[in-house]
């Protein structure tokens, strides 16, 4: 398909093909798990029609979300499952949202990645086979597509341009299908690419604030900065306080049960690391001190080098295997 930056046929209402193509049944692994939606799903209350299901990952306590109105739905930050002892993939955790869709009778036009993770491989791939989905993420993509490149050294041919994304979103850009707008947030820090997702009075964080009793995301990533989160949570809290966050990670501090969602009101109150009266100076001075005592995420070789290509494998050698590659002595810029 046809890589476009922006195109005004993007907000006309769109019947989404539906694949016939299935995949292999993968080696045994842990599953997402569909959570219990909150009271109050439905959004802004215009239309008990459009409905927000989370999804827990438990391997990279990653939250996916489908979000629909009852004929079209976008899928936010899937996970393509990786085993790191057996370099196995699989796609359990995506049939779980996807057994949702089918019984749903939804629609998918657009699947989206907040930015290019670098805690477990994304699962777009999986929905634009079975779904026709188009891939979407923030059109500074290719600064990360640059960087790791060359970490990888994965020669010159290989495109920081965006490709093989479908759809590269800017600030303030709109997708509509159906009765669903999906605006577009830049919210750097995380990375430089980072987008939040604005869905009625819902956003879909990514990695920028996390559930108040954890804090927010790390910054120690290339082209990452504490200072520019800082800016982009403070766009976040001037938003209504009453205005629904929908995090992408939970990391269960205490080994509470999972949650999803939080407020702006709720953030602003009982962030443990950035609350309304947080100095610029005092987060900044946590954020980066928190971070040099960092080790790198787990699965961040394997996950990055996946995720920059919009979660398609490496092509296969001569002997039919795809091989990513372990670079040596490369990863100063995050953790230690």
């Amino acid at each position: 398909m046809k890589r476009t930056t922006f195109d005004r046929s993007l907000t006309r209402n769109i019947e989404s093909r539906i694949c016939s193509k299935r995949h292999a049944d993968p080696p045994p692994h842990r599953s997402a798990r569909c959570l219990q939606p909150r009271s109050g799903t439905p959004l802004d209350g215009r239309t008990s029609r459009v409905e927000i299901q989370p999804f827990f990952d438990e391997q990279t306590s990653t939250l996916t979300y489908v979000v629909h109105d009852g004929r079209f739905a976008v899928v936010i930050d899937p996970v393509r499952n990786y085993d790191p002892k057996s370099a196995r993939t699989s796609w359990r955790s995506a049939e779980e949202v996807a057994a949702h869709l089918d019984r749903e009778g939804l629609s998918v036009p657009y699947v989206i990645d907040t930015h290019a993770h670098a805690d477990h491989m994304t699962g777009l791939p999986f929905f634009k086979a079975r779904y026709g989905a188009r891939s979407v993420t923030g059109s500074r993509v290719g600064e990360i597509q640059r960087v790791f490149r060359d970490i990888f050294d994965l020669g010159d041919a290989f495109p920081v341009d965006g490709r093989p994304f479908d759809v590269l979103i800017d600030e303030g850009m709109r997708l509509r299908f159906g009765s669903l707008e999906v605006e577009a947030l830049h919210t750097p820090g995380h990375t430089p690419a980072h987008m939040s997702w604005k869905i009625g009075d819902a956003v879909f964080l990514g990695d920028t604030l996390f559930m108040p009793d954890y804090g927010t995301a790390r910054c120690d990533f290339p082209g990452g900065s504490a200072s520019t989160l800082y800016d982009s949570i403070q766009r976040l809290y001037a938003m209504p306080e009453a205005t629904r966050l929908f995090v992408c990670h939970d990391y269960r501090p205490g080994g509470r049960p999972v949650e999803h969602q939080t407020s702006v009101g709720e953030q602003k109150r009982k962030n443990v690391q950035i609350d309304a009266h947080t100095t610029r100076e005092q987060y900044v001075a946590f954020r980066e001190k928190k971070d040099a005592e960092l080790e790198a995420p787990a699965l961040i070789l394997p996950s990055i080098q996946v995720n920059i290509r919009a979660g398609e494998l490496p092509e296969p050698a001569a002997n039919g295997t795809a091989y990513l590659k372990i670079p040596l002595d490369k990863l100063g810029g995050c953790g230690r």
